[in-house]
């Protein structure tokens, strides 16, 4: 018999954009969200009441993935509130433009601490923390492009071409107890530096003209929690962005 995955997750950047999308659709199909916050505590706690009234439970974690301390609390808080975790969505992300030129000591760790450090150190504690008798899923939240390398972004490509890397280590270090996948974005919602003229635009250029959107990230990580089978692996929502060829010397800075 296959071990069921209790219905119980934590998500970091839980608050806002995908993070809030994952929170309330899976809380929706019946799971106890742990919703884990930086600078955003007072949309968590709405998001947390809104969690509630469809008969579930919630709770709200404050801590900055810099802070290597704060990492470390986040999962035994979580498990202290709903019991033992058996989903972790490692979805909270920085995502600031540098380029080889510009990248800087401060940018490197900005983009590695939230983006690498902080879901290895999750990992750990996660897996540390898991019932015997419990069977668990990790997700990583990634990016399309460390299938689509090109030299915008570069730390911030660097941390998550990292986190793909940790993904498939994982998968063989935790197996069979806990499966360890990722989904790889294309564009989804317009960031806080594109007009939604830009983000259409963006869309417009991948192979199949679209991008994806958060309820197909959603999508995604229900498929993931019902395929017992699947680990080690990333699916793209990117609308084959990922296999997009752009010519030799092509180094305009993009809008994203």
């Amino acid at each position: 018999m296959t071990a069921q995955v209790p219905k119980t997750v934590l998500i970091t950047g839980a608050a806002k954009r995908i993070g809030r999308a994952l929170s309330l659709d899976l809380a929706r199909n019946g799971y106890d969200v742990a919703l884990h916050c930086h600078h955003s505590r007072k949309d968590a706690e709405s998001l947390a009441e809104e969690i509630r009234g469809f008969g579930r439970r919630a709770c709200v974690i404050s801590a900055d993935l810099a802070s290597e301390e704060d990492t470390h609390r986040i999962v035994r808080e979580a498990q202290a509130a709903l019991g033992p975790i058996a989903v972790l969505i490692n979805n909270a992300s920085t995502f600031e433009y540098d380029d080889i030129q510009s990248a800087t000591r401060e940018s490197w760790d900005l983009h590695m601490e939230a983006n690498l450090r902080a879901p290895f150190v999750l990992s750990q504690e996660f897996a540390k923390r898991l019932p015997d008798d419990v069977k668990g899923l990790i997700v990583n939240i990634i990016d399309q492009r460390v299938w689509n390398l090109n030299p915008h972004f570069v730390t911030y490509t660097l941390s998550k071409a990292g986190l793909w890397t940790l993904t498939q280590t994982l998968a063989l270090a935790l197996a069979p107890k806990i499966r360890v996948n990722a989904i790889g974005p294309g564009p989804a919602l317009p960031s806080s530096r594109q007009t939604q003229d830009i983000f259409d635009q963006q869309c417009e250029k991948t192979p199949l003209k679209v991008g994806t959107n958060p309820q197909e990230i959603c999508d995604a990580v229900r498929f993931f929690l019902a395929a017992p089978a699947i680990t080690g692996q990333m699916l793209a929502l990117d609308g084959g962005q990922h296999l997009d060829w752009a010519p030799s010397g092509n180094n305009d800075k993009p809008i994203e």
